[in-house]
This record gives C-alpha cells, sequence and structure tokens, in this order.
C-alpha cells in the first residue's frame, strides 16, 4: 500500500501591530498564532501618534507570531480529490 497523500507543513509568520513596548506585554497574537517573542517583544518599528497637524513617530515594540499548518498534496504519481494513483 504506497502513501497517496504526502502534505506538506507550512509555517506562517506575521507580526502584531506597532505599539510602545510598555504596553505590548499583554498585545496577544492572532487566534491560532503561537507568540514567537517573548515580554514586550522585538523593538523593530515605529509608530505614531497623530498631535493637531503634526504626525510623530516613535520607536515601539511588536511581536512575532507563527501557525503550522498542513497544506493537502498527493504523493508523486497521485492526483486528483481523492490521490487517485495511475
Amino acid at each position: 500500500q504506497m502513501k497517496k497523500q504526502c502534505d506538506q507543513k507550512l509555517l506562517v509568520r506575521m507580526k502584531t501591530e506597532c505599539v510602545p513596548c510598555s504596553l505590548n506585554l499583554k498585545t496577544q497574537c492572532p487566534a491560532g498564532y503561537t507568540k514567537i517573542t517573548n515580554g514586550t517583544g522585538i523593538p523593530d518599528c515605529r509608530y505614531y501618534l497623530e498631535i493637531k497637524t503634526h504626525a510623530l513617530s516613535f520607536p515601539g515594540c511588536r511581536h512575532h507570531c507563527m501557525k503550522e499548518f498542513e497544506q493537502p498534496e498527493c504523493c508523486e504519481g497521485h492526483w486528483g480529490p481523492d490521490c487517485m494513483g495511475k
């Protein structure tokens, strides 16, 4: 019995919105994603505050999140929705 289904594991990464680092401790990743950074996250972004006619930019933090899912794929020599062989 040859294997017909050869699912591919896919990693999807995303970053949360940039916010003041002190507020980033409680930031959660979207549903289904796992937070891969700790504490206040990574200080690699800037956020903006609009004050009257000016937008001021400040260094901020964000978290990196990851989600793993399997993409259904047929093994070599198989095809179709049921991965039928030749």
